[in-house]
């Protein structure tokens, strides 16, 4: 099984220029955990999820959001946000973006994602351009049908 058989093609992607208060609102209209990060040239230069946006806007919580039950004052959290809003995509996602070529085998692309901690993970064609996303649902259900 290779990851061509499973990604999804219809993606939305965002370039490196859009502000993180457009991202936001992608992300909430689509109800997904993150996009790809595309320059002119649609090669893929990073990813941006909603905890890249978390950890913008709160960088001293963030580790103690993972490891302890611990909420920040939420008017502290608004205002981060709102300061972080009109920065650019670039200044907040991750990179270099973690890619999967189209061929690869679908255990590889489940491999990268256990290893990063990742939900999505771009696949790019053989010109690094961006074809789609594979995500851990997409192989759990390719892989629950193997008999």
């Amino acid at each position: 099984m290779k990851v061509r058989e499973f990604y999804i093609r219809d993606i939305t992607a965002v370039l490196e220029d859009e502000s993180v208060s457009r991202v936001l609102k992608i992300l909430s209209r689509q109800e997904i955990t993150g996009v790809p990060v595309v320059n002119e040239d649609y090669k893929v230069v990073g990813f941006i999820s909603e905890n890249d946006i978390i950890r913008a806007s709160l960088p001293s919580y963030f580790s103690l959001l993972q490891t302890a039950s611990f909420i920040p004052d939420l008017n502290q959290f608004v205002r981060s946000l709102k300061k972080i809003s009109n920065k650019s995509v670039s200044e907040v996602m991750t990179k270099p973006a973690i890619v999967i070529k189209e061929d690869t085998p679908l255990l590889h692309a489940a491999d990268l994602m256990i290893r990063h901690s990742l939900k999505i993970l771009p696949v790019v064609d053989n010109s690094d351009k961006l074809v789609g996303i594979i995500t851990r649902m997409r192989i759990l259900d390719a892989v629950s049908r193997e008999d």
